[in-house]
């Protein structure tokens, strides 16, 4: 075990504080299986059945967003790399409005379980659906391994927990959460959660100040540093991140996340109207621009206390993302409990996130890939609740084991960037072609998906065979002293996990920056950034996609419910005439509704 900061009597409060936040922000969820109504069906499990508050609903899609991983993530981002990833934020918002009045009128009337049965009623075919469905699955398993990773680094910064036990710890939790609550259960406990982790951001940007003595050095020395830099149009592909790839990237791995992804379609449809989920998706915008920016907020506050003391040159820390709660250890070892607190809320975070994504995910598994098996054929509701369960517990143990092989990688954002652009594009774009392109049929949309994840996964697996490693921004320890930090603060000794950050005090001797390198294909196609992965997976899958659907269009085999389109692509291929494809027959005054 690496040697702690502090003695384990000096934590007594914060280990106490620790253990009853979390019982009590998981008894809390669950208190209705317990003492209330119990979940006896499976789009109760699902769904909530309409018992869940619009503000509930906003937060929880709001937590879903961020995530936990952002509480620690994004302030080590800007403290060694920059402000360039908080332009993503752009992408975000132009994403909101487009899955609120593009994908949630065509998904609203259909009467789904699974956001991919909208694949099988619109291409009559199982092979694109699971082709979707195993896509999401695999993107959210590998997310919830970051995830759940998370949490694991500040209790190892903090007390020394190996980061074994801490992923042992979550995952056994989770499991008996998903055993015992669903859906609800997962947004009262992303409530709680998220709560608490705006209350301490703040007190975090609050003692800052406080370190500081300053409001306005909180915004100044950063921007002195160079960790403020923002509209950076390089025209560069291969830089890591500017304001282009920033925007657009995210662009498409929001539309894919916020459009086509189970935890969030199924939060979606669990509201009682067309309106609701209108009013609650457009709300959320300004509540993502200000949570996320407090998150930057926090980095600024955290750079400009140790901008002469950078605790990851001078040892004190192992890897970037220790930062935050080496931060919150440090000053704010006067508070008793805070500590415990901070711990609490980020292992909690990283619970809820796991119990709503797995729960997702094991209802895609055993929608559209188990329950069409003859076996499962005539299978009672209250056992495929149990085999939701069965799917979910399975689940938790494979996302704690890629937790362990996120360790490995450079940073949480640098990894869920990662997984989530790679996973983006095939999936957003499969759904692009069923809403926006009468054309396409299960031919073109299954070609689209196969070739745009072949072509996709060989960028991606490229990009790890070349060296295009971005340099951290120069730091400085030319202020350490023995009153830098709080007393009993030491030095990290041994790791469990090999540091993914070479510490140096040499920046002639870092990579360098990709611009400088000249390389040749396939080098130079390896080293676009991973930003435009999933603008790249869209694009493949939208273009073979049409072009095959064109080809082998056949007008009896390709016939569907042209009401499965966006209503404007709708109304123009009607206006038109432009397409010719036969319309099944169903009455046109008859509200559209898939049987299940």
């Amino acid at each position: 075990m690496a040697t702690v900061a502090s003695s384990c009597t000096s934590l007594t409060w914060d280990y106490i504080t620790f253990f009853v936040f979390v019982i009590v922000s998981t008894l809390i969820p669950l208190w209705g299986r317990f003492f209330g109504r119990k979940e006896k069906t499976k789009a109760e499990y699902v769904f909530g059945m309409g018992t869940i508050s619009v503000g509930a609903m906003m937060l929880s899609i709001a937590r879903g967003t961020l995530g936990v991983r952002s509480l620690l993530g994004y302030p080590s981002e800007l403290f060694y790399r920059g402000s360039a990833m908080w332009e993503t934020l752009y992408g975000m918002v132009t994403a909101y409005p487009i899955v609120c009045y593009v994908f949630i009128p065509v998904y609203f009337n259909l009467g789904i379980t699974s956001v991919y049965q909208y694949l099988d009623l619109r291409f009559n075919s199982r092979l694109v659906r699971c082709l979707a469905s195993g896509t999401y699955v695999v993107r959210a398993l590998l997310i919830l391994g970051v995830t759940l990773y998370t949490p694991a680094v500040a209790l190892n910064t903090v007390v020394g927990v190996p980061y074994w036990a801490s992923l042992l710890l979550i995952t056994v939790t989770t499991i008996t959460f998903n055993l015992l609550g669903g859906l609800k259960a997962a947004i009262t406990a992303d409530v709680i959660q998220g709560v608490t982790m705006i209350l301490l951001m703040i007190a975090i940007v609050i003692q800052s100040m406080v370190n500081v003595w300053s409001v306005e050095k909180i915004v100044t020395v950063p921007a002195e540093e160079g960790r403020l830099t923002f509209f950076d149009f390089t025209g560069d592909p291969t830089i890591r991140v500017d304001t282009t790839s920033a925007w657009l990237g995210q662009l498409f791995m929001s539309l894919s996340i916020f459009g086509c992804q189970q935890s969030f379609v199924q939060r979606y449809l669990s509201m009682g109207s067309f309106q609701e989920i209108q009013r609650t998706i457009m709300t959320n915008v300004p509540i993502i621009i200000i949570l996320f920016t407090l998150v930057w907020v926090v980095g600024m506050g955290i750079f400009s206390v140790y901008v002469d003391c950078d605790p990851l040159a001078a040892g004190f820390i192992s890897k970037i993302d220790e930062i935050a709660a080496f931060f919150v250890q440090d000053k704010f070892s006067y508070l008793p409990g805070f500590l415990g607190l901070f711990m609490g809320s980020l292992l909690n975070g990283a619970l809820t996130l796991n119990v709503s994504n797995i729960n997702a995910a094991a209802t895609v598994t055993w929608e559209d890939f188990l329950a069409p098996l003859p076996y499962f054929k005539d299978t009672r509701d209250k056992k495929q609740l149990r085999m939701i369960r069965v799917i979910g517990a399975v689940y938790g143990v494979i996302v704690m084991g890629i937790g362990f092989a996120v360790g490995l990688l450079s940073g949480v954002i640098e990894s869920s960037m990662l997984m989530t652009s790679a996973t983006s594009g095939p999936l957003l774009g499969v759904f692009l072609l069923a809403m926006l392109v009468p054309v396409c049929n299960w031919k073109g949309a299954a070609s689209g998906m196969i070739i745009s994840h072949i072509v996709t996964l060989w960028i991606t697996f490229g990009g790890l065979t070349i060296d295009n490693e971005t340099p951290l921004l120069p730091t400085s320890v030319e202020g350490c002293n023995n009153e830098t930090f709080s007393n009993g603060i030491t030095k990290r000794s041994d790791l469990w996990l090999a540091s993914s950050i070479a510490i140096t005090d040499d920046f002639d001797d870092l990579p360098l920056n990709s611009t400088n390198i000249t390389r040749e294909f396939p080098e130079n196609l390896y080293a676009i950034s991973y930003m435009y992965y999933s603008l790249i997976g869209t694009f493949i899958t939208m273009l073979v996609g049409t072009v095959v659907g064109y080809v082998t269009s056949d007008r009896e085999a390709d016939a569907y419910d042209q009401r499965l389109l966006y209503s404007v692509v709708y109304k123009l291929s009607h206006a038109k005439l432009t397409f010719s494809f036969k319309i099944c027959p169903v009455a046109q005054d008859e509200p559209f509704r898939a049987a299940i």
